[in-house]
């Protein structure tokens, strides 16, 4: 039987358990999914390592915006990744960038150090990079074991041909394709590309129980109001079936 990847994106204990339920093999822990995500709170890692028994790989990311980190955020990121290392996570998903939009090969190094062996996914710094040829290149030197990315574009579907070409290229390092995936997203990539590894949010968004609301005072971005965020074990049950039906062609 084919062998596939089905990673969940969740950033609550909710979301992690809809994830299992829904079929997810794997989750990634974050905060703050609607800004692409941050390093969750040990808190809440081990929170989620009590309520599911999927892997889980927790994402490095110190704040949101670019890649291109300060000395004090890098060695943020350096104790992040040797705590969680102790903490008994089953990987780190990380990822730093040079001002040019090349892959930080030391502080890479450095990075994948303070993991001391554990599996390393690339983010999705990877899809800012100047040219992804050279970036994959750097990313199998250096030893990650997975590549998270919508193939340098808006979304895995628009970057479908990228994805193709980088699950080609790709010696030793798994390509997993992220952003906007779904499960018609599953079915296009796996008849267009090699790639068997599909990384997911699948949330939805779910109407605060607060039965007073203060209009006009936004709590960060505007318009996110005070709905919150979950996955949708649903989403996930139909990408995983898509999986499944792959899997036993």
């Amino acid at each position: 039987m084919k062998s596939f990847v089905l990673e969940c994106c969740v950033d609550s204990v909710e979301s992690a358990v809809e994830a299992e339920l829904g079929g997810a093999t794997r989750l990634e822990l974050c905060a703050c999914l609607p800004v692409g995500g941050l390093t969750p709170t040990r808190a809440l890692f081990d929170a989620v390592r009590r309520a599911v028994d999927l892997p889980v790989r927790v994402l490095l990311r110190p704040r949101a915006g670019d890649f291109l980190y300060t000395q004090a955020e890098f060695g943020v990121l350096v104790e992040e990744a040797r705590a969680y290392r102790a903490a008994g996570a089953d990987g780190l998903v990380l990822g730093c960038l040079t001002p040019q939009g090349a892959l930080d090969v030391p502080r890479m190094e450095a990075l994948m150090r303070a993991a001391d062996g554990l599996p390393v996914t690339l983010s999705r710094a990877f899809d800012l990079c100047a040219d992804p040829l050279p970036a994959l290149c750097a990313a199998q030197e250096l030893g990650v074991e997975a590549i998270l990315t919508s193939g340098c574009a808006a979304s895995a579907r628009a970057g479908a041909e990228m994805l193709a070409m980088l699950s080609q290229w790709a010696r030793g390092i798994s390509v997993m394709a992220g952003a906007g995936v779904d499960a018609a997203v599953v079915g296009e990539l796996l008849e267009s590309t090699a790639i068997t590894c599909f990384h997911l949010s699948a949330k939805r968004r779910v109407e605060s129980g607060m039965a007073f609301q203060r209009p006009g005072v936004p709590m960060g971005l505007p318009g996110l109001g005070e709905d919150v965020f979950r996955t949708d074990r649903e989403a996930v049950r139909a990408a995983r079936d898509v999986l499944d039906r792959w899997a036993r062609a």
